[in-house]
């Protein structure tokens, strides 16, 4: 799946570059920008055009606009923060298309720097309209994507426009690309995946497809309360998925079928409501009480799961271990965040599959001693679960 990237792009200087980034960050009441990580994250690819010389036009989405333009949703605190990270000026322009940007673009010298407006203002750009990616073509010679986290979507910015003009991969997107693909294609083995969240239905495919690659596959959080309930353990108030007990128990036939191992928790913490300063106790596997919910995986969980992960070479995780968004049932997730770390350090490769289980890292202090985290989650899952994602399948092969 190897593609070009920007350092296969021969000349650049004086070159107008169409980049497409992901600076879909959270903003508070005051249009403050909450986490900068995404911003962050494309700076290589942005810093590596202007230094060559090239004349850099970014465009991205912001939010879910229904109607057109709405203020909350515009990118000039994007464009702010970047031109403090970039030490230099970035300007950003009140649209994305039309003749305002043709005279932004038209002024660009080498090595600048120019934010377009939200692209997600005009209904065109989800529709993946031919004649808007063309717009947005015209603006440039040369289109990078480095916006893995829209990947999975053929939008106008992410797919459209490669009909016009040829395609590369930024550092973001290429990094991205390897460290998935290295756990689709070709493991270091032991290769364990941890799985949690609340719900199994989000994972179907993501389970499907890594069963028959992985060593071990760990099920926390929710999600393991369907597989007990297939297994006739009873759960008490726990979250389950009842129309999805046939498929937890045919997962659980074909983990046999393939001599995989599959590692649910052998002790709960449980909760009598769903709250964060519920009365709580820890239970064995099967002593979860008729009124309570499971909330938290426990202790001999976390060390029964300890010595899968310490013997990893290779380790995929997606979705917390318990309700981790309260303190008193995150200890879970805190522990297998440790040591995930912990197994990184001593050499294993370690990716963090977007959402919930990077707010856990993160949380947990020990983002820098993983491996790779990924920057999209529905883009990530998707890619683990063996789909083609339209804004990588468009780039130029190596």
């Amino acid at each position: 799946m190897a593609k070009k990237t920007v350092e296969d792009i021969k000349e650049l200087k004086g070159r107008k570059v169409l980049v497409r980034v992901d600076f879909n960050v959270p903003l508070d009441d005051k249009q403050n920008i909450t986490d900068d990580t995404r911003i962050r994250a494309a700076i290589p690819t942005i810093k590596y055009l202007s230094d060559k010389g090239a004349r850099v036009i970014l465009v991205s989405h912001l939010g879910r606009p229904k109607n057109g333009p709405e203020d909350k949703f515009r990118l000039a605190p994007a464009a702010k923060r970047l031109s403090e990270l970039l030490k230099k000026p970035v300007a950003a322009t009140k649209d994305c298309i039309g003749v305002d940007v043709d005279k932004a673009v038209a002024a660009l010298k080498d090595g600048d720097v120019l934010l377009l407006e939200n692209v997600r203002f005009y209904k065109e750009e989800e529709k993946n309209d031919p004649e808007f990616a063309k717009k947005l073509a015209s603006l440039a010679e040369i289109y990078v994507n480095d916006a893995f986290g829209t990947a999975h979507r053929a939008h106008a910015s992410t797919e459209g426009v490669t009909k016009y003009l040829k395609g590369y991969a930024g550092f973001l997107m290429e990094k991205e690309i390897k460290f998935l693909g290295h756990l689709i294609e070709n493991p270091a083995r032991p290769f364990v995946a941890i799985l949690g969240g609340a719900k199994i239905s989000g994972k179907i495919d993501v389970i499907k497809n890594l069963l028959p690659k992985v060593d071990t596959l760990i099920i926390g959080g929710g999600m393991a309360y369907t597989f007990f309930k297939a297994r006739n353990v009873e759960v008490g108030k726990s979250i389950v998925e009842a129309d999805k007990i046939p498929l937890a128990k045919e997962i659980l036939k074909q983990a046999i079928d393939l001599n995989k191992t599959i590692m649910l928790p052998i002790d709960h913490v449980i909760a009598d409501k769903f709250d964060a300063n519920a009365n709580s106790q820890i239970v064995t596997r099967a002593g979860i009480l008729p009124e309570w919910q499971g909330m938290d995986i426990g202790p001999e969980t976390v060390t029964k799961f300890g010595h899968a992960i310490k013997k990893a070479k290779t380790i995929f995780w997606n979705g917390p271990m318990g309700v981790f968004e309260f303190d008193k049932f995150a200890k879970g997730t805190m522990a297998i965040a440790k040591l995930v770390a912990e197994a990184t350090e001593k050499g294993a490769v370690s990716v963090i599959g977007g959402g919930d289980s990077v707010a856990a890292i993160e949380k947990a202090g020990l983002a820098d001693k993983i491996s790779h985290i990924s920057t999209g989650g529905g883009a990530s899952l998707e890619f683990v679960e063996g789909k083609t994602l339209p804004g990588i399948a468009c780039l130029q092969d190596k």
